[in-house]
């Protein structure tokens, strides 16, 4: 997915995961919470809230923790957040698109604006650059549920879009409205995938020089260590060179 794929993929090899491990787990107890209130605190009835626990289980949040996300939706004493997208301009021209869950909304905007001026970006109004991306399902599986053949046998029959398999894993896109079909229909296959939920995927990625390419990671990494901030996209793509210098 362009920006967002391989900012991922850097930051796993990087092994940022440890360290940021328990801001991690916070976001996704806040999304759990949030899934919940929003809807039944049953999984099964509620494709947001079992798609908010797969994500959990994937980066291997203890179940206690996620009945205790689960349990806070019920309680009075549970925060109220607000989901907001912000979408602005990073550089080299780069459209990004930052989703938060926040319960102070000044708060949250100044950061962000912040941010983006500091990398040499802007901020700009809702629907700046959303129209540059597609809102689709995705559905992602790791190398060893299948060899990319099987798996777009598989997607293809369950009524998926698109698939791109690599080294590391299988991501199955599909129009949004399909994503529970699609999501139980492969999950019957393969077992329980790493992750299904909704993503802002880029129609035309954006080819970005090096300079450019550090800055814009810059950018994504400072977002994604933001308290408030859940998910961060862009349509860029970096050059092999880059990659493997900033995964080292």
């Amino acid at each position: 997915m362009a920006g967002h794929s391989q900012f991922k993929n850097i930051m796993h090899r990087k092994g940022r995961q440890d360290a940021m491990r328990s801001k991690l787990f916070s976001k996704l107890a806040r999304e759990i919470t949030v899934a919940a209130k929003m809807g039944t605190p049953d999984p099964n009835m509620n494709p947001r809230l079992r798609a908010a626990i797969l994500a959990a289980r994937a980066e291997n949040m203890p179940k206690d923790n996620i009945q205790r996300a689960i349990n806070k939706a019920a309680g009075a004493e549970g925060e109220n957040y607000e989901e907001i997208r912000y979408e602005g301009y990073g550089p080299g021209g780069a459209a990004i698109i930052v989703e938060a869950m926040t319960d102070n909304r000044n708060r949250t905007a100044s950061d962000i604006r912040s941010y983006f001026t500091k990398s040499g970006g802007n901020l700009a109004e809702t629907g700046a650059v959303s129209f540059m991306f597609d809102r689709v399902g995705l559905v992602e599986f790791g190398p060893e549920a299948a060899d990319a053949d099987a798996m777009l046998e598989a997607a293809i029959e369950a009524g998926a879009d698109d698939v791109a398999s690599s080294e590391d894993g299988h991501e199955i896109y599909c129009d949004q409205t399909a994503l529970n079909e699609v999501t139980k229909a492969l999950e019957e296959k393969f077992g329980e995938p790493k992750a299904s939920k909704l993503v802002w995927k880029p129609q035309t990625p954006v080819a970005v020089d090096d300079e450019a390419g550090e800055k814009l990671m810059k950018l994504m990494e400072t977002l994604e260590e933001h308290d408030d901030v859940q998910n961060v996209y862009g349509n860029f793509e970096l050059s092999d060179a880059l990659m493997q210098k900033m995964a080292e």
